[in-house]
């Protein structure tokens, strides 16, 4: 007996059938598609600190998509779009005011444009994949972030 005449009978539950599998595996194309991803954890930049300050760039994506941006010197608040390979970053605006407790040399000039670059760069993103432990961006750049291992 195949599936068409088990269903073919049934026509109303044939359809609800169809619905409730569409809505599993369908409607949640970005929830099923980001399964990999690595939600709720610390994705640190694979980038040498910017001395003298050992601070090294930190995204942390949660599974509704918010998402914190650690940069260099501050910190953003950004929303993560994930769809099958494909992301899109929208971080929010970069805050005028320092940051109230930060060591010294945690904001120089330097660190400061690079959390501007930084920025820029992630907005660019379009595609992500896992390679090993390792997530990573692309765009016009490649970035890559590992999982903190604490």
């Amino acid at each position: 007996m195949t599936i068409t005449r088990l269903i073919a009978g049934r026509p109303v539950f044939a359809r609800v059938a169809l619905a409730a599998f569409l809505l599993m595996f369908g409607g949640a194309g970005s929830v099923w598609a980001a399964g990999n991803f690595p939600f709720d954890q610390e994705l640190i930049l694979d980038a040498a600190p910017m001395r003298p300050v050992k601070r090294v760039p930190v995204l942390n994506v949660a599974a509704n998509g918010e998402a914190t941006i650690n940069l260099w010197c501050r910190t953003v608040p950004g929303r993560v779009d994930l769809t099958d390979g494909t992301i899109k970053i929208e971080p929010g605006p970069l805050p005028e005011a320092l940051p109230t407790m930060m060591v010294d040399g945690q904001c120089t000039p330097a660190r400061m444009q690079a959390d501007q670059d930084l920025l820029a760069q992630l907005t660019r993103v379009t595609e992500w994949r896992k390679q090993g432990g390792i997530v990573v961006l692309v765009g016009p750049k490649t970035l890559k972030f590992r999982p903190s291992s604490n």
